[in-house]
């Protein structure tokens, strides 16, 4: 491989693993139990509903891999 290619695999590597770790972090400061079903939600703020679509494909592989409940907004 030459050194461009190295470059943009680093780089696209690079981005996804910022991506992976920011989507833990919101994920660890935005879950909360509903006391309804005690099971634990992330739950998406409304007013930025971006941040919701930002995250949907980490969402997707989370919900499968851990049984993760998500929400928009807070629970009535």
């Amino acid at each position: 491989m030459n050194n461009h290619v190295k470059r943009i695999w680093f780089l696209v590597i690079f981005l996804v693993a910022i991506y992976i770790c920011s989507y833990l972090i919101f994920r660890t400061l935005n879950t909360e139990v509903w006391k309804n079903d005690n099971k634990p939600y992330v739950i998406f703020p409304l007013s930025m509903k971006w941040v919701y679509y930002f995250y949907r494909p980490a969402v997707y592989v989370d919900s499968k891999l851990t049984s993760m409940q998500f929400h928009i907004g807070p629970h009535h």
